[in-house]
């Protein structure tokens, strides 16, 4: 095909196409955690050579269960707050805001390196409220250009391991000081996760380092002023783990012997403002 689209990405930024590879292949399966039918398009747009990733399907629910989980919470917050602002931090080349579909009354903004959002706006079409940021999550300035008229969904989904500590706390004590009110879906690796990230091949095969770990829900409120935890959850007892394979469910038995690996992968939803 003519017209596909290269690509040229290192560190960070490279993880996206493995997501993106995995939720193309979950969507083949004869019974899909995600089901995203427009990851299989996108990855027909692009001129890369996905075996050179060097992972399989077996991998896919690493990424999946976290995905899908996202989107349950999200449609949530979406149908409670039809005339809200969404900003999908990292968005890599998810296509959230196609499977969610959001209503008219929706502001949406894809954040991500300015080398993604060119990516972005070669794979995927625009839409009416949809709005796309090419920037570092770490530039200080690129959250004061969203209007603060309406409650916030702020998702950033895979981000917050790339970050130190002290960056990833001041982006969010940002959102809550920008934002009137909203939540904050974001997930986290544990010490765990974050000391054994030599040996995970989507890391490693992007050449990435991770920083920040977080062990449970309280580090996050000890140092975010104004969050309240709604809910969160680990990658084995999210609601969306029950659609793996039986191989992945035996990893689920496995890890109860080991709190820190069962808790190495961690989805959580804070909220901030009025307490409705």
């Amino acid at each position: 095909m003519s017209d596909r689209v290269a690509v040229n990405l290192t560190g960070p930024a490279k993880t996206m196409l493995s997501t993106l590879y995995l939720k193309a292949l979950d969507a083949d399966f004869e019974r899909p955690v995600l089901g995203d039918r427009f990851a299989k398009d996108a990855i027909a747009r692009i001129d890369y050579d996905w075996d050179e990733l060097g992972i399989g399907g077996a991998w896919a629910p690493v990424c999946t269960v976290r995905t899908a989980q996202y989107d349950i919470w999200a449609r949530r917050f979406l149908a409670t707050n039809p005339r809200c602002t969404v900003v999908h931090l990292g968005c890599g080349l998810d296509a959230r805001v196609f499977r969610l579909d959001p209503g008219p009354d929706v502001q949406w903004y894809d954040v991500d390196f300015p080398e993604v959002i060119a990516l972005r706006e070669q794979v995927y079409p625009s839409r009416p409220g949809y709005h796309l940021f090419p920037t570092s999550a770490t530039d200080p300035s690129w959250l004061d250009r969203i209007p603060a008229d309406r409650p916030v969904l702020f998702l950033a989904e895979g981000i917050s391991m790339y970050l130190t500590e002290d960056q990833g706390i001041e982006l969010l004590r940002h959102v809550v000081e920008h934002f009137p009110s909203g939540q904050l879906q974001i997930d986290f690796f544990n010490w765990l996760a974050i000391k054994s990230q030599k040996s995970q091949t989507l890391v490693r095969n992007s050449g990435s380092t991770l920083y920040w770990a977080v062990n449970s829900p309280e580090k996050v409120l000890s140092r975010v002023p104004g969050l309240r935890l709604r809910e969160s959850a680990t990658f084995f007892d999210a609601s969306t783990f029950a659609r793996v394979s039986a191989r992945f469910r035996a990893v689920k038995r496995a890890a109860r012997l080991a709190p820190a690996l069962r808790k190495a992968l961690q989805y959580h939803v804070y909220e901030f403002g009025p307490d409705r």
